[in-house]
């Protein structure tokens, strides 16, 4: 009787055994993909990325190549010739190759954490900061302006490049000050700013030297610099304008034509006819006619072959949307404490505005040209997947873990 119960009792644990087992494999099993118990690097990352910010600047791709298939047929006749003619959609299915290399860029970058990026963005910084010096070198010059290194599908702009990082590893500088006041690092980064734009100047370049000094400056006053230090930084700025106006004669004549409207103003007149010929609701996809005597319509001044072809309530939209992503990423640094991350941050979506702001306001006439393009929206390569890169470091470094209780800095202020 008794070894029967006992033989019982064996075999009763024999057959629990394995329901223990798979118990307890059950407990520890993760979540299905995507889902909030999924631990895995991509589950991390899809509820901690700002996925509105994502999907704002995802808008801005697709807008951009709408834009640049209606801008592509300018550029493609103009590079046609009796012998061989050109795809009208040529730059189009070219912007389409650098989308698909360009958002996957992006993407595995803003997987990076955060200390990650930073490390990625001092790294770049040095890296691109030394192709710069190369470019007076063995630079390629194009349209009169030596600004690229190598050639053909391998060509690349350093200063393009360089921006992201510059911004990012620039906070890093500062942020070392908010920990200790006597550190050297607003001369240091004045110093290297100063480099980079004489630099930019000999190319010449004054439309990446505008976006260098102004993330610079918009980064060492959030940094806390005095306002007297500031003030005296403006008026150098103000004198460095005068300066550049009477030696440098590109900045001379887009001055006078600007203020004045002397000398060749032929773009600028180009860029305001083409803006104006769609009104209020454009003309339709293709149906344009100005934009074919607009130089540059597929970069430069695509903003005005928009307005012809999409009219001016597609113009607002754009600007619209480049204003939603700007508030959408200052309303992300309201509950931020980390000094280094503010000023990253907004560096670089001080970079990603103005930018923007520059262009729109070049293509209505409110800004003297400055050959810049608008961000995700005209055509290029270098351009295109440096963008990738900067925003793709922006939604790194906005990655916030939605359990995580954060502290809100207004509430701070408020209690000051």
């Amino acid at each position: 009787m008794n070894d029967d119960m006992g033989g019982g009792t064996d075999n009763m644990d024999a057959t629990e055994r394995p329901v223990i087992a798979a118990t307890t494999r059950t407990v520890k099993r993760r979540g299905p993909r995507l889902s909030r118990a999924d631990r895995t690097p991509l589950g991390l990352w899809f509820w901690e990325i700002d996925r509105v910010l994502l999907l704002l600047v995802s808008m801005l791709i697709a807008t951009g190549l709408v834009a640049v298939a209606a801008a592509s047929p300018v550029a493609a006749q103009k590079l046609s010739t009796a012998t061989a003619s050109l795809d009208p959609l040529y730059y189009f299915y070219r912007q389409l190759m650098w989308v698909m290399v360009g958002v996957p860029v992006m993407l595995a970058v803003s997987m990076l954490p955060k200390a990650q990026a930073r490390r990625f963005a001092i790294y770049g910084t040095i890296a691109f900061l030394a192709l710069l010096f190369l470019v007076p070198l063995v630079g390629t010059t194009v349209n009169g302006a030596q600004r690229w290194i190598g050639s053909g599908v391998f060509r690349l702009q350093p200063s393009e490049f360089l921006k992201p990082f510059f911004a990012v590893a620039l906070a890093w500088i500062l942020s070392l000050r908010l920990h200790d006041q006597s550190l050297p690092v607003v001369p240091l980064t004045f110093v290297l700013t100063g480099v980079i734009g004489v630099l930019l100047m000999g190319q010449p370049d004054l439309g990446q030297t505008i976006i260098f000094i102004g993330t610079w400056l918009v980064l060492v006053m959030i940094a806390g610099l005095s306002m007297r230090i500031i003030g005296v930084l403006a008026a150098s700025g103000l004198a460095g304008i005068v300066v550049a106006y009477f030696t440098y004669s590109v900045a001379h004549q887009r001055i006078n034509s600007w203020l004045f409207g002397e000398g060749d103003s032929f773009q600028e007149d180009k860029a305001h006819a083409t803006i104006t010929a769609g009104g209020l609701i454009g003309t339709g996809p293709g149906a344009g006619l100005a934009k074919f005597k607009l130089p540059e319509a597929h970069t430069d001044y695509i903003f005005s072959v928009i307005g012809e072809e999409f009219g001016i309530i597609a113009c607002i939209a754009i600007a619209v949307l480049f204003l939603a992503i700007i508030v959408r990423v200052l309303v992300r640094l309201l509950d931020e404490e980390d000094s280094f991350l503010i000023l990253a941050v907004a560096g670089l979506i001080a970079q990603f505005g103005g930018q923007a702001t520059i262009n729109m306001a070049v293509n209505t006439q409110l800004f003297p040209s400055k050959g810049m393009t608008l961000p995700f929206i005209s055509y290029g390569g270098s351009s295109f997947i440096a963008l990738s890169i900067g925003m793709g470091l922006l939604l790194s470094l906005t990655r916030r873990n939605p359990y995580a209780a954060r502290v809100s800095m207004t509430g701070n202020w408020n209690k000051k």
